[in-house]
This record gives structure tokens, sequence and C-alpha cells, in this order.
């Protein structure tokens, strides 16, 4: 313990604008970080916060991605899109005296962010995520479904419905983008994200498609090491109307079954769509999301523009 003090007591951490960052050994450190999560390397960081700054302790020993953003010549921190978490990462240990000593560091007012789970920080609020850990064979999964999780899974299998694991990113952006209706980033964005993911072997895009072989239902599947993450879920009407998402799901543990991998189901404070990752038997996970003096916040309650 009072070495762990020490190494607090002495740690330099460094504020690195966007220029300043060594690529290599920053990716170096996200990949062999106990706590690595896709989310973090520098090319998806590039896409999703362009400008993206850095806190680091030593020789990229620990790092902490800043997602800066500016509105009416302001800058702050705020989490990307399609981006649950960031925060500290090392493949050394990260205790809340680290988190602390970095949150203190954070050159801005204004920011808010959500940490990973590997950061227990308990000054933050806590966030639902589910994990399922596919570490068993695929009968023993299936046990612990919920009896309606089962019951709509078959039901799903009444219908004249073929899931694909090979759906191309075309096909399903264009799925993507006629049918979610409710995402707020500008569609270039978008496209660049899932065309380098896919590029760069980093996701598996499943679709489902009715008898017509029109897509229904579509995801995409987010390799980050050990995670198989439950990205971009969209589904028509009749995808809903035939459960294709419960189809798919059920197929993606399946095909996983029996390996090292943990399927994340991506979270969310939504209680019908929590007890929907529930029922599968994904196990509540925490992260903890940071807030102080958030600008999107004051914009919303004080100014009548967006």
């Amino acid at each position: 313990m009072q070495g762990n003090s020490i190494l607090i007591s002495t740690m330099e951490i460094t504020h690195l604008p966007h220029t300043k960052i060594n690529r290599q050994k920053w990716d170096a450190c996200i990949l062999n970080a106990c706590n690595s999560l896709v989310y973090a390397e520098s090319w998806y960081l590039d896409i999703v916060s362009p400008n993206w700054e850095a806190l680091v302790s030593g020789d990229y020993e620990y790092v902490m991605p800043l997602p800066v953003k500016k509105k009416y010549g302001i800058a702050f921190l705020v989490q990307p899109p399609l981006t649950q978490q960031l925060g500290i990462f090392s493949s050394q240990h990260i205790d809340e005296n680290i988190i602390e000593h970095f949150i203190q560091k954070i050159p801005y007012r204004s920011y808010h962010l959500c940490l990973n789970e590997q950061n227990p920080y308990h000054k933050g609020t806590k966030q639902p995520n589910f994990i399922l850990d596919l570490n068993k064979d695929y009968n023993t999964l299936f046990s612990v479904y919920s009896t309606n999780t089962k019951r709509n899974i078959k039901k799903a299998h009444s219908y004249d419905m073929k899931i694909k694991t090979d759906v191309s990113a075309n096909d399903f952006l264009e799925f993507y983008h006629t049918t979610e209706k409710n995402y707020s980033e500008p569609k270039e964005k978008v496209n660049k994200l899932v065309n380098d993911v896919v590029e760069r072997g980093k996701a598996t895009i499943y679709g489902a498609y009715n008898a017509d072989y029109k897509i229904i239902a579509a995801l995409c599947l987010l390799h980050s090491r050990q995670r198989l993450i439950y990205w971009m879920p969209v589904s028509n009407q009749e995808g809903k109307v035939t459960l294709a998402m419960f189809r798919m799901i059920d197929e993606i543990i399946q095909n996983n079954a029996n390996s090292n991998s943990l399927f994340d189901c991506y979270g969310s404070i939504i209680p019908t769509i929590a007890r929907f990752y529930d029922n599968f038997g994904a196990q509540l996970n925490f992260y903890y999301e940071v807030k102080r003096w958030s600008i999107n916040d004051f914009i919303k309650r004080f100014c009548f523009w967006k």
C-alpha cells in the first residue's frame, strides 16, 4: 500500500495536444492494457473525436484520452458518440487514487465523461452494462435464458428468416440510415466509423433476411480483444414483429460458445432494454460517469438555441 502511495505521489501526468501524441506508443499501451477497449485506439478516436488530446504518465504507462469539443468558442470534454467507455488505460494496476490523480489533472473546467469498467471511481455516477461470459457450452448458456426469451427465439425460428454473418458495410449502412431515425451524428462520420471497423477486421456484421432476401434487422458485432460488443443494432417493423434480434443474439452466443470471449451488451438505463439483456443471462456490471460543469447541460438549461 505504501509503495502505491509513493507511486501516486511521484506520478507525473503530462497533457498532450493532439499533434504531440506518439500514436505508436499510445496504441501499444491500449492494446497491451489489462482493460483494453477498441474505443481508445487512436484510429477510432480520430473518427469520433478528431481533435482528441491526452493525459499521459511516464512513457505511456498510463494514458487517458481527452475527447475535446468546442461550442461557441468554448472547449470542453464530452463522451463521443458510439463510444460507451473511455477513461484510464494501463497494463498495470489502476486504483481509485490513480483515477483521482488523473481526473484532477484534466485541464478543462467542463467535462462529461464515462470511465471504463476497470476504473472504480465512487465519486462518479454508476452506469449499467451487461456482460455474458461465453466460456461455457451453448446448452449451458441457453439453459439460463428466461422462459420468455426461449419462447421468443422459438417463435423467431418459425418465420422464414435467414441469418447472415457476412453482411457488407454498405448494405448495413443503407439499411441503418433508412431505418434508424434517432441518431444525431453526421452520416459521413457514422459511415467512416463502420467502414473502418470492418476494414480493420474489428467487426462482424450480422443481418436477418426475410423470404424476399431483404434485410429486416442487423447489428455490428464489434471486436475488442476478448470482448464482442453488441453495437449499432437496428430493426425495421418486420424485424421487430418477427423477433429477429432475439434470433441474431442467440446465434452470436451459439457461434461463440466455449470461447474466452465476453459478450458485451453495451448496457442501458432503460428498464425494458436492461431486462432484454438480463433475460439472456447477462450479468450486471458498472462503469462510472464523471461530470463537472457540463456545458451541454448549461446550454440546454439557460439558452434557447442548440
